[in-house]
Formats: structure tokens, sequence, C-alpha cells
């Protein structure tokens, strides 16, 4: 299980392995996400500011107790409140971020594939980015309360929501993050939650690591296109566990033709060919070059008739 998490991690860098190689495809991801960035940090600022006041506010109760308890309460639910409003961040600027960037993310989920040897046919439309982004939200909503509750815990509330948390969180990601790659292929939901619960060390190592770059200042522009194309990288993974026996799909004139069925030329060329080997055929010897004849007896010339009586 450890190794499969760390595999996860692996699969993220793989990701960001993908800016050498394609610089310029990566790059396009970069505005939908500073422009989500930007808005969340307007929304997250007045949080971090009045954050103090806010603690105060939900800890009426303990006005009257005596130094450092007080202090210490109000601090670790600052944290854990902070905990949870990240968490709900992360999953608003994913959301926020591919509905915005869509037609980036498109090519840039398209150029791995054909990075990889593949391109699906199925389409994934702005309509179900956008739904796939509500639910992306309400999903991190929940992960967000439970954190909240989880934290007011004595002692290990505020590490344990911390932890569980980012953990929630991170499969979440993972989940929204490898959609395009499966809703291409025609997966239904079920289909999918069955490979996501196969590989849930892998998604969870991926979805964590991105989940703690994001926590990063600035991160999150720069891991939101890496981790387009290493979410990709992680549906093939699962995809190939769920089925060791596939094979990239290749478009219909790259195919070999069945056993037993050869492909037929082009009329101008079928003629083009014949022509050429009937020229080939009746092309005479070169000089100095003789046809050699098949070994065994010749026939030779037959005897002259014999001369007739004379005339009278």
């Amino acid at each position: 299980m450890i190794r499969e998490f760390f595999a996860g991690v692996g699969t993220l860098l793989r990701g960001f392995g993908m800016w050498k190689s394609n610089t310029r495809l990566l790059a396009l991801g970069l505005i939908p996400a500073f422009i989500a960035w930007l808005v969340l940090l307007a929304a997250l600022a007045p949080l971090v500011i009045w954050l103090g006041p806010i603690t105060d506010w939900m800890t009426p109760f303990a006005d009257g107790w005596t130094a450092p308890w007080q202090g210490v309460l109000r601090f670790g639910l600052g944290a854990v409140v902070l905990v949870a409003s990240l968490a709900l961040a992360a999953a608003v600027f994913t959301a926020l971020t591919l509905t915005i960037g869509d037609p980036f993310y498109q090519r840039i989920w398209r150029g791995v594939e054909r990075s990889l040897g593949e391109e699906p046919t199925g389409e994934t439309g702005f309509w179900a980015t956008v739904g796939e982004g509500i639910r992306l939200v309400f999903l991190g909503l929940l992960v967000a309360l439970v954190t909240l509750v989880i934290g007011f815990v004595p002692v290990v509330g505020g590490v344990a929501a911390s932890i569980i948390g980012v953990v929630l969180n991170g499969r979440v990601l993972a989940r929204e993050l490898t959609g395009r790659a499966f809703d291409a292929r025609g997966l239904t939901g079920y289909s999918r939650s069955g490979m996501l619960r196969a590989g849930r060390a892998r998604v969870i190592g991926f979805g964590v690591a991105t989940q703690l770059c994001f926590l990063v200042p600035f991160g999150a522009i720069v891991t939101m296109p890496a981790a387009v194309a290493g979410s990709t990288l992680l549906a093939h993974d699962l995809l190939r566990r769920a089925n060791p026996d596939r094979t990239p799909e290749v478009s219909q004139s790259a195919a070999p033709a069945p056993a037993g069925r050869q492909e037929e030329p082009p009329p101008g060329r079928a003629a083009a060919t014949s022509t050429r080997e009937v020229s080939q055929s009746a092309a005479p010897a070169p000089a100095g070059r003789q046809e050699a004849t098949p070994p065994g007896p010749t026939a030779s010339a037959p005897p002259p008739p014999p001369p007739g009586p004379p005339r009278a």
C-alpha cells in the first residue's frame, strides 16, 4: 500500500515532467489557473485577517478561562477553521479552473493522450465540466464540515483534522481530474468508482501530493496544468490495472488487415503495377547475355528428304 501511495506521488511528478517536453502546451493552463487563484485569494484574505475575532465569537464560553488554556483553545480552533477553509478552497479552485479553462485543459489532456499513442473519440462537453465542478464543490464542502467537526476533538483534533482533511480532499481532487480520460471512453460512474477503489492507494497518493502543492504559495498555478497531465497518466495506469490485455486505441487507417484478408491497392496503383510487371517480363535480355537452357538432351534437326527419281 505504501508503495502504491508513492507511485501516485510519482505520477504527479511525471505530470511535472511534461513541463520539459510540452512547455507550450502546459503553459496554456497557467492563464485560467491564475484567474481562479486571484478569485480565491480575494475570498480567503478577509478570513485570515478576521480569524481572531471569528474564533472569539465561536468560543464565548472561554472568555473567563485563564491563560494559557484560552489561547490554546482559540488557536487550535482557528487552525481547524483555516484547514477546513483551505480544503474547500482547493475544491473550488479546481472546479473553477477546469470550468474557466476547459478549452485549454482539453488540449493538454488530448496532447498527453497522443503522446501515449491513444486519442479517444469521445467528447467531454462544457456543461458536463460545469456539472462535475458543482459536484466537486459540494464534496469539498462536505470534507470541510467533516474536518471542522473532527477539529473539536480534544488534544488530537487539530492534527487529525488536518491529516483527514488532506486525504479526503485529495481523493476528491483525483476523482475529478481523471474524469476527462474516463468520460471520453464512455465509462459509467460505477465503472470509474470500481477502478478508483482498485487503485485507492495510488489515487490517494496522487491527490494528496496535488493538494499539498496547492497549499504552497503560487504552487496551485503551476501545479494545475501538471495535475491535468498527471491525472491522464493516472487514468491510464488504472485502465491497465483493470484490463491487463488492453492495447492502445488506434485509428482504422493504421490498423492491420485481418488474417486471411489482403488489402486491395487502389485501382490506379494496381494498373501501374500490372503494366510494370508486363513490361519487365517482355523486356529482351541484355546484350552478351544468353538465356540459359535447362539441362537435358536437345532435339536435332530432321534429315533432308531423299532425292526423287529423275524425270524423263
